[in-house]
């Protein structure tokens, strides 16, 4: 009978490993996870104990630390010509163009690659590695057990959160030692673009939206009391204040705006929230108590507002993110629907 090899036995225990069963195991919860942070990270607008954006970070370090057990997995089954192969060949490629993309924007490369932005692919990798883990996971079912839970199981878990927050540490001192761009990133992680000069504001647009070519003269506002034109909004109190464009795009602008509170325009009542809807049909809806923390904006500087960044006259909303700053706005309306029932992110 051979006896043990101890140093290979000692080897083995010393370092930490995954089987196949957990490497899929902790991309089924990890890969979800860095999306649901990052889908977090994109809707924060107001600073917290802990930046969303640097949660994100080590949950995305977490999966790449768990990468190099799947490209085992992987490396094992190429043999076996399945479909959920080419699922697992998919999965690693997708995780590490995000990642790859992630960071870039990080260290502050904002360079468009074949006229998409770092943050798009970013983000398309991220929903793209999401649908991927379902399908493995649909391939490969997974059934959680008590071993899953034990004593080895935490130190495991320990050891890949250690070892991602580390090297999350690392990347942010070396970016800030070296002094790249994205040492003056926001807490929500976005870069600064041309602070209180509009001209260089990048102008977007949210997904199927287009720019709309508004004459003020002929535009309207409808409130639950009837129309304003443009020259009407010089009747109300006009107010000069600066406020963040924070975009989802990865960038953020602080500008002086001008423009009339909501809270003067209309009187909601006891009605629950408020619907401001653009010209072209999109819409967000706010809280009834935020009126006096709203602005129908009609300048930027010390300009009117371009068609681009929703002339004549558009929502600004300090503390949220760019997409509740509603464009080319035309109704603003009381509610009884409750400002939370609406999707994270507008569907068009």
């Amino acid at each position: 009978m051979r006896s043990p090899d101890y140093g290979s036995l000692m080897e083995t225990r010393s370092r930490p490993r995954l089987s196949r069963r957990q490497t899929n195991l902790a991309l089924l919860v990890l890969v979800p996870l860095a999306a649901l942070t990052g889908l977090f990270s994109n809707t924060i607008g107001t600073r917290w104990a802990i930046a969303p954006a640097a949660i994100h970070g080590v949950v995305a370090f977490a999966v790449l630390v768990v990468m190099p057990w799947k490209s085992i997995v992987i490396r094992r089954g190429l043999s076996q010509q399945r479909l959920s192969m080419l699922v697992s060949i998919a999965l690693f490629a997708t995780v590490l163009v995000t990642f790859a993309t992630g960071v870039a924007h990080v260290i502050g490369h904002r360079a468009d690659i074949v006229g998409i932005s770092i943050m798009q692919i970013h983000v398309a990798g991220g929903i793209v590695a999401v649908v991927l883990v379902i399908a493995h996971y649909r391939s490969h079912p997974i059934r959680v057990r008590r071993a899953d839970l034990d004593r080895r199981a935490f130190l495991r878990t320990a050891a890949v959160g250690g070892a991602a927050a580390a090297a999350w540490f690392a990347t942010e001192g070396t970016v800030r030692a070296v002094g790249w761009a994205g040492a003056e990133r926001r807490f929500t992680g976005s870069h600064e673009v041309s602070p209180l000069d509009p001209k260089g504001v990048p102008v977007t647009q949210w997904l199927d939206d287009s720019v709309q070519q508004i004459d003020p003269s002929t535009w309207s506002l409808a409130l639950p009391n009837g129309t304003l034109g443009f020259d009407d909004l010089a009747a109300f109190p006009l107010e000069r204040f600066e406020a963040t464009l924070d975009c989802t795009g990865g960038w953020h602008s602080p500008q002086i705006w001008t423009g009339v509170r909501l809270d003067q325009l209309l009187d909601p009542g006891d009605r629950r929230s408020i619907d401001v809807t653009s010209a072209t049909g999109y819409g967000r809806r706010f809280p009834a108590r935020d009126l006096d923390r709203l602005w129908l904006a009609t300048h930027m500087g010390d300009e009117p507002l371009t068609a681009g960044h929703g002339s004549p006259a558009r929502l600004v909303a300090p503390d949220r993110r760019g997409f509740w700053w509603v464009k080319w706005v035309v109704a603003i309306h009381p509610s009884d629907v409750p400002w939370w029932i609406q999707l994270p992110f507008p569907a068009t």
